[in-house]
């Protein structure tokens, strides 16, 4: 057998890897097309191997380690998607996005952290105490019903 046939294979299925893990927003499928991709570089390991005639078999033999490295990462990749599955709600990898930490402002607008707009603190912006309201805003009491 000719090695353009396994090899050609192989790049089919690097492409297919490739695609996915670009064009996918669920985190399950672009762990799959990862797993696609790893397939086949050993597609062409072995390939080339068998074609060199290696008496060591050293194609083989880092086959067999990337597959253990493939397991591992899968299920390490596999766990974290359910974690954040179970946080989050969704799999997409495009709402993970909001996850990263953002740079911090340059300061121009004047608001930052404890000058009192909005963060909830109870100090106002020139250090005084903030006043409580008097009366809970209309429908409070039903929520609490309906979260209890």
């Amino acid at each position: 057998m000719h090695l353009a046939y396994p090899a050609v294979l192989a790049v089919l299925l690097f492409c297919v890897g490739l695609y996915g893990v670009l064009a996918r927003r669920n985190a399950i499928l672009v762990l799959m097309s990862v797993e696609l991709m790893l397939n086949a570089v050993n597609l062409n390991l072995v390939a080339f191997d068998v074609w060199l005639r290696d008496t060591l078999h050293s194609g083989q033999a880092l086959t067999l380690f990337t597959i253990a490295i493939a397991a591992a990462e899968i299920g390490i990749g596999l766990a974290i998607v359910l974690a954040v599955y179970r946080n989050r709600g969704t799999s997409a990898v495009d709402d993970l996005r909001d996850t990263a930490e953002r740079p911090d402002d340059d300061g121009d607008d004047g608001v930052g952290v404890g000058d009192g707009v909005g963060d909830g603190d109870g100090v106002g912006p020139d250090g005084a105490a903030a006043e409580e309201p008097d009366e809970p805003a209309p429908g409070a009491s039903q929520k609490a019903e309906a979260t209890a």
